[in-house]
């Protein structure tokens, strides 16, 4: 019998990966994963880990930058999309109502009752794309306001409110915006009363360094936007389902609503991408206005079958084995013993977050020695450092973390919300084991800090 057999493509191709990528994709990946050292090869995953070539497991703490929320290969979700393939159901008709979408429509409602419906695409940029284009509709303004640092997508429409010039660089012109400091409710005043204002768009927590919103702040502009009928996104695409210990990272605050909230990566179940766009009613029916405006905005993969099947399922796990309320147990224990090491490291600073979104950042020690180091760093590239600890973590204790951003001090561990203490022992110790290193009068760490400034001053 002929035909497709992926099982024995990849085990006649799989080991070509790097290989394949230089010649045919991002050619940069590869040689970043050479350089640092994180050229792995991973044969299988389940629930937090990997598992090598020579069988060795890796805890990950990084969860597909947020997408395995119940970490790889949940059995639920996998029945889920087994069921949904074995139906052969009439999918993407264009011209019926499924009722999947419908489905998992109302039961997102429900963690949000002040919104009414959802536009379902595919990605958490496209969700943020989705808010955008509502909000100027809906208010007839053009102007979106967000925070510096910011990262809500790399499209052009979430590029415009990206906070990150490393990524803006170069795709100019983009939609109008103005960014404001998270906290500055005096400069969000100041742009609102100019009165071309759409929106405000916010993520509670910050990807890029773990910062969350000042605390009254998300309220108190809640309130200002309102005053000059302008409207709150909130970007939960990382945030959201759980990751902060509430199921979307606003509702750490009393009262805020906001009009549109994006969500996406964790509601995939890691297997089909989807994003969502929850809104106020009001807004929806000014954009869907009449008939002849049903499809003024679409998108012919949103609420594929699948991607509806992985929701609901991923929903239903969420409640049945309460991963929000773990997520808070197990965040509140790894940062309580994390932040116990603040006062024994220098090079440590601080340890913040919610839930299992945690920040660790690292600054200037006090001894001459170490000052002398982190000088030498600092001088040939911000955030050497914080990959200095990455580094071993996964090379030696197999643990696989990330720096939070570019020419950043801070680590963000951000791992799937079903770890519980035997993964928080395992990667405090590790921590642990790395930051003596650090401090210690040679170390590893240090002599492989050299060879990334070779390499950071070589790129230059």
């Amino acid at each position: 019998m002929t035909g497709f057999d992926l099982t024995a493509l990849l085990a006649e191709r799989g080991g070509e990966r790097y290989e394949l990528h230089a010649r045919h994709l991002n050619h940069q990946l590869p040689r970043m994963l050479h350089t640092i050292g994180f050229d792995k090869v991973y044969e299988r995953a389940q629930g937090a880990y990997f598992w090598d070539t020579d069988g060795q497991d890796y805890l990950d703490m990084l969860a597909g930058f947020g997408v395995m929320g119940l970490g790889r290969h949940h059995p639920v979700v996998r029945k889920a999309l087994h069921d949904v393939l074995d139906a052969e159901l009439p999918d993407l008709t264009r011209f019926d109502c499924q009722p999947l979408p419908g489905l998992l429509a109302e039961k997102l409602l429900t963690y949000a009752p002040h919104l009414d419906r959802v536009f379902f695409g595919n990605s958490g940029t496209e969700a943020v794309e989705t808010a955008l284009k509502f909000a100027r509709y809906a208010t007839g303004r053009g102007r979106i306001l967000y925070c510096t640092h910011a990262f809500h997508g790399l499209t052009t429409g979430s590029l415009s409110v990206n906070g990150e010039d490393g990524f803006r660089d170069g795709f100019a012109p983009l939609l109008p915006d103005t960014a404001l400091e998270m906290g500055d409710l005096d400069a969000l005043e100041r742009e609102l009363k100019r009165g071309d204002v759409a929106a405000f768009v916010v993520e509670p927590i910050q990807g890029k360094g773990v910062h969350p919103t000042p605390p009254g702040f998300l309220r108190a502009a809640q309130e200002l936007l309102h005053r000059h009928k302008a409207l709150l996104i909130a970007d939960e695409v990382q945030t959201g389902l759980g990751r902060t210990g509430d199921f979307f990272a606003y509702q750490h605050e009393d009262g805020v609503e906001p009009d549109l909230v994006c969500v996406a990566k964790a509601l995939s179940g890691g297997y089909v991408p989807v994003g969502a766009t929850l809104g106020k009613d009001w807004i929806f029916k000014k954009v869907y206005s009449s008939m002849d405006r049903v499809l003024v905005h679409s998108a012919s993969f949103g609420a594929n079958a699948q991607a509806m099947a992985a929701g609901l399922a991923v929903l239903s796990v969420m409640e049945d084995e309460q991963i929000v309320a773990g997520a808070r147990h197990t965040g509140d224990l790894l940062r309580s013993r994390l932040a116990a090491l603040v006062d024994k490291y220098e090079l440590l600073h601080d340890v913040r977050g919610r839930g299992l979104m945690i920040g660790i950042e690292f600054g200037r020690p006090t001894s001459l020695g170490l000052r002398g180091r982190w000088t030498m760093l600092q001088a040939a590239r911000k955030g050497l450092f914080a990959q200095m600890v990455v580094v071993p973590l996964l090379q030696r204790h197999r643990i696989l973390t990330q720096v939070s951003g570019d020419h950043l001090e801070v680590i963000k561990l951000i791992p799937p919300l079903i770890i519980g203490e035997r993964e928080v022992d395992r990667f405090v110790e590790a921590f642990t084991a790395v930051m003596d290193d650090a401090h210690g009068s040679g170390g590893l760490m240090w002599d492989f800090g050299r060879t990334l400034v070779k390499q950071a001053l070589q790129t230059r």
